[in-house]
């Protein structure tokens, strides 16, 4: 019986983990830069994890994170408009907040008081 409870366990782990194993898969490298919103600038390389409908995910590579957050999220909301959050390292989401596609930089996304660009 407790064999059997375990590999119900293992299963449900499975199942709920297999859309992040698939976005991760995913992901490919590039170079971003993340400012404001309290936060020390960050420049370098990052995991770019695209997902449905132009939304997206970045986080840091080879750092502990974007200061206290381990990954930013734009998810689109309407053409050129986005909702923004981050992933803190206690895995609690803040939001940032709406973002604008910039006319002059299409690779930034533009908040109240952050810019997040992906090259």
């Amino acid at each position: 019986m407790k064999r059997i409870a375990a590999l119900i366990a293992l299963i449900a782990l499975i199942v709920m983990a297999q859309p992040i194993l698939l976005r991760e898969a995913s992901a490919r490298p590039a170079r971003c830069v993340v400012l404001g919103n309290g936060m020390t600038p960050y420049r370098g390389t990052c995991n770019f994890m695209p997902d449905d409908g132009g939304s997206f995910a970045v986080e840091p590579v080879g750092k502990s994170g974007f200061d206290s957050v381990t990954m930013v999220s734009i998810a689109i909301v309407s053409p050129g408009v986005a909702q923004v959050r981050g992933l803190t390292r206690d895995g609690i989401s803040s939001l940032w907040g709406e973002a604008k596609r910039s006319k002059s930089d299409p690779a930034c996304w533009v908040g109240d008081d952050f810019k997040i660009c992906v090259y």
